[in-house]
C-alpha cells in the first residue's frame, strides 16, 4: 500500500460492496490552544479485505496498492482480526506494539474479554494483553487485569466442548 493511502483505498472498497477491515487509532493533539482529532492507521500501510478475483482487480484499480499479500492461514487470520475487533469495539485503549516471538499464550477467562487468547506483557508493573497479526507481524496491546488471564492450555482443558466460531476472513495489503 502507498504511504498513507489506507483511508482512501477503504474508501474505494466500500463504494464497490467490497467487505473490508481498516482498524484505527484515534489520535488527540493540541496545537495553539486548540484540541484536533484524528484517526490513523493501527497497522500503517495495510488494508484487510475478503474476495476473489473480482475483488482483488477493484483492490488493484489507481496506484494505491503496492502488492496483495497472500493469506495461507486464513483461520489463524481471521480469528487475530476478529480479537483485535472485539478489543476496539470494547473501548480499550490500544497501543501499536512490536511484534513479539511466541512467548506464553494466555486466554482471558473472565471480564467482558472471556475467551480472548493473546500474550502476556509485564510492563511498568501493568499486565498487558499483546493481541498480534502474524502475517503482518505487528502487534497492538491491551491492559488487562492478571487475575482474568489463565495460561492457554489450562483454559483450552477447561473449555472443552467449546465450538468454534466464525469470524470474517482478510487478505492483507502491503
Amino acid at each position: 500500500m502507498r504511504s498513507r493511502r489506507e483511508k482512501e483505498l477503504a474508501r474505494l472498497l466500500l463504494r464497490h460492496e467490497v467487505p473490508f477491515y481498516l482498524p484505527l487509532l484515534e489520535k488527540r493533539v493540541r496545537r495553539a490552544g486548540r484540541s484536533f482529532v484524528s484517526f490513523l492507521p493501527l497497522f500503517p500501510g495495510y488494508v484487510f479485505f475478503r474476495g476473489g478475483a473480482a475483488e482483488r482487480r477493484t483492490a488493484l484499480t489507481g496506484d494505491r496498492v503496492v502488492a496483495v499479500l497472500e493469506v495461507l492461514a486464513q483461520g489463524r487470520l481471521d480469528a487475530e482480526l476478529c480479537t483485535l475487533w472485539r478489543l476496539q469495539r470494547s473501548g480499550a485503549a490500544l497501543v501499536p506494539h512490536p511484534f513479539l516471538a511466541p512467548g506464553d499464550a494466555v486466554e482471558v477467562v473472565e471480564g467482558a474479554f472471556r475467551g480472548l487468547r493473546g500474550v502476556v506483557l509485564r510492563e511498568k508493573g501493568r499486565t498487558r494483553l499483546v493481541v498480534s497479526v502474524s502475517l503482518l507481524r505487528q502487534s497492538v496491546v491491551a491492559e488487562l487485569e492478571r487475575a482474568a488471564l489463565l495460561p492457554a492450555r489450562m483454559a483450552a482443558a477447561r473449555a472443552s466442548g467449546r465450538g468454534g466460531r466464525r469470524g470474517f476472513g482478510a487478505a492483507a495489503l502491503g
